[in-house]
């Protein structure tokens, strides 16, 4: 697989111009490590401070970035990693604003995905972290599988059940099943 990103901030890198790598990951991986981390927590506040701390582990890291995996696989792991540590720090206290926590009928004018967003986050973990990265990131799943450091079968299986979570969530939000 090429990984035109990784080849650049691997030349940056060996050309001594670290700060233009880390400049470069934030450019390219800033939004997409900021939403896996908004996943995983389900809490935007405490993910942009992680997605800090996954910057700043980066930083120190990227002299020993040797391209072997993707750069984003490589990024993914690490927000997966902290995002781990800090839910084991401190167990997650899931509030959800007043207007996201009203249902809106999808095909009300000014539908913004809200609903759908907040039925998201009622899935287990486990299965918001696949439903993310196969949907929202258009990963395949060997990359969900080793991002996630899970066997492909088990990410087959845990994207299986989140659609049937999430079906069952819509159909009892809208009367509707979703395919």
């Amino acid at each position: 697989m090429s990984d035109s990103t990784g080849d650049e901030v691997r030349v940056l890198l060996d050309t001594g111009r670290r700060e233009d790598a880390l400049r470069l990951l934030l450019e390219r991986y800033q939004d997409r490590v900021f939403r896996l981390c908004c996943v995983l927590l389900a809490d935007e506040s405490l993910a942009e401070d992680v997605m800090q701390e996954v910057f700043l582990r980066a930083w120190k890291g990227l002299p020993g970035y040797r391209g072997e995996a993707t750069l984003g696989t490589w990024l993914y792991a690490i927000a997966r990693n902290v995002c781990l540590t800090r839910l084991k720090r401190k167990p997650p206290v899931r509030t959800v604003p007043l207007d996201e926590a009203r249902f809106q009928h999808a095909s009300e004018p000014g539908h913004d995905g809200t609903e759908v967003r907040s039925m998201v986050m009622q899935l287990p973990e486990r299965y918001r972290q696949v439903l993310f990265l196969y949907y929202y990131e258009d990963k395949s799943y060997e990359e969900v599988a080793a991002m996630l450091d899970l066997p492909l079968g088990t990410v087959k299986t845990h994207l299986h059940r989140a659609r049937k979570e999430l079906s069952a969530l819509l159909k009892g939000a809208y009367g509707v099943r979703a395919i």
